[in-house]
């Protein structure tokens, strides 16, 4: 991942940063002609150079390979037949290269999913089964899953089991082995998510006290948020490609056909109880099952919250607050709860947790769009006048115009919900006919809160 962020963040060529003065001069000379080359995007030209310093010294710098790359996809792109499979094929024996000759730079899990990528796109040209390339991933997640980063990669990963089960024969066995390599990848996908939304919210917190980020600081705080949307859209589209696969219909018989077996093993009755949750099905006996063995052997934070939904006793919530100590991981819950709460129309209590997520991560502005939206439903029971009554838009607009502040990946989603609810407030010729410019208004019932009518 180091690697990833200074390829993003700094220019990794910038003069020639020659580590061994002895040299061949050859290579020198080679090395300045196939730079100045790909710098101007003539990677044909590059291609002869580049090759000489690549075989001659291999150890010579790294823009051999950081460049190689680049000529070699342009090879790639620009062939066909037998010389395109050849150019693969040394794309793929470069990245090998690289981490053998510069391993300091070279994470084995990037490289492995670099090849893997790879092996994927051109499967057709290489002659690649679905088998064939799962194994290859399957080997960056085995040998370092930590650097098995990539959001294609991880996608591709989940997308080649779930292809495999389709073409097999769909035996419970298949679909439990399908139902751990989602999983597999989702705790990848929330290990990154965690470390990416830690540093980022430094940063927006430093943005919110008021001190201006550095220009270094301004490029990690793009690099988090376009890394965060990314994984995010992974994870959506995992769960549309899993889809009817994973139905409460398909997950009860499976959980209870293989609960004896496994009632004492902790990682599968959190993954089983987790998947039934996530598809709607807490209202099978099984789920409540599921957590009570879960809450017997192994205490957690994850199962006190299940048992508090399910029960609503405040003991349970207690246990909660007590076992969870990661506010990343709280803050998810509080979102679980809050959402628990706005779908049974408890706007209140939702509103409460809402903000409890917010203060552990003041990042994720998903809390202030539910709590814009909670204020928009509520508008008609929650003033004294058609005037006040569409002022809540006003105050909706403000959550919403929040989330697109601290969450670079809801701006668009943040901006459009905001227009929209201003457009529903009153208008300018509402203000000057009430003669209330400037003034405030207090919204009622469960909302609680004041608005400032915008001067005209």
């Amino acid at each position: 991942m180091k690697t990833r962020i200074t390829i993003l963040l700094l220019a990794l060529f910038a003069g020639f940063n020659i580590g061994f003065a002895q040299q061949d001069e050859e290579c020198m000379n080679n090395l300045s002609i196939f730079d100045s080359y790909v710098k101007s995007k003539k990677y044909d030209d590059a291609y002869g150079p580049w090759n000489i310093v690549r075989n001659k010294c291999p150890k010579f710098n790294r823009a051999i390979y950081v460049h190689g790359v680049k000529i070699l996809k342009h090879k790639i792109k620009n062939s066909a037949g037998a010389d395109k499979v050849a150019h693969i094929n040394d794309l793929m024996l470069l990245h090998d290269q690289s981490r053998e000759h510069f391993a300091s730079k070279y994470e084995l899990g990037e490289i492995l999913e670099d090849k893997a990528n790879l092996a994927y796109k051109y499967k057709k040209d290489l002659g690649k089964t679905n088998e064939q390339l799962y194994a290859m991933f399957e080997e960056a997640y085995q040998k370092d899953a930590k650097n098995f980063t990539n959001p294609q990669a991880l996608y591709t990963y989940f997308s080649l089991a779930v292809d495999i089960y389709d073409a097999g024969a769909k035996t419970s066995q298949d679909a439990q082995k399908m139902f751990d390599k989602y999983d597999d990848v989702i705790e990848l996908i929330e290990g990154i998510e965690k470390s990416h939304t830690e540093e980022l919210n430094k940063l927006i917190e430093k943005e919110e006290s008021g001190i201006a980020l550095t220009k270094k600081e301004v490029q990690y705080k793009d690099y988090y948020q376009k890394s965060l949307e990314a994984l995010e859209k992974v994870t959506t589209s995992m769960d549309r490609k899993l889809g009817d696969r994973a139905t409460c219909e398909v997950l009860v018989p499976l959980y209870k056909k293989d609960f004896e077996q496994n009632k004492t093993n902790g990682v599968w009755l959190q993954r089983a109880m987790n998947r039934m949750y996530a598809k709607g099905c807490k209202e099978n006996p099984l789920f409540l099952q599921l957590v009570e063995q879960k809450n017997n052997i192994e205490p957690s934070a994850d199962t006190a919250l299940y048992l508090y939904l399910l029960s609503g006793d405040k003991k349970y919530f207690d246990q909660f607050l007590q076992l969870e100590k990661d506010p990343l991981k709280k803050a998810k819950q509080y979102k679980k709860l809050a959402n628990e709460y706005k779908s049974k129309g408890s706007y209140s209590k939702a509103r409460q947790y809402y903000m409890e997520a917010l203060k552990l991560n003041p990042s994720d502005g998903s809390p202030y769009l539910a709590i814009a939206a909670m204020y928009a439903k509520s508008a008609n029971n929650c003033g004294d006048s058609n005037f006040n009554k569409r002022a809540v838009f006003w105050l909706a607009a403000i959550e919403a115009e929040k989330a697109g502040r601290v969450d670079g990946r809801l701006k668009s989603a943040a901006a459009k919900s905001a227009t929209s609810y201003r457009a529903s407030a009153p208008s300018k010729a509402d203000i000057f006919n009430c003669g209330c410019s400037g003034t405030t208004i207090k919204i009622g019932c469960w909302i609680g809160r004041s608005v400032t009518v915008p001067k005209i």
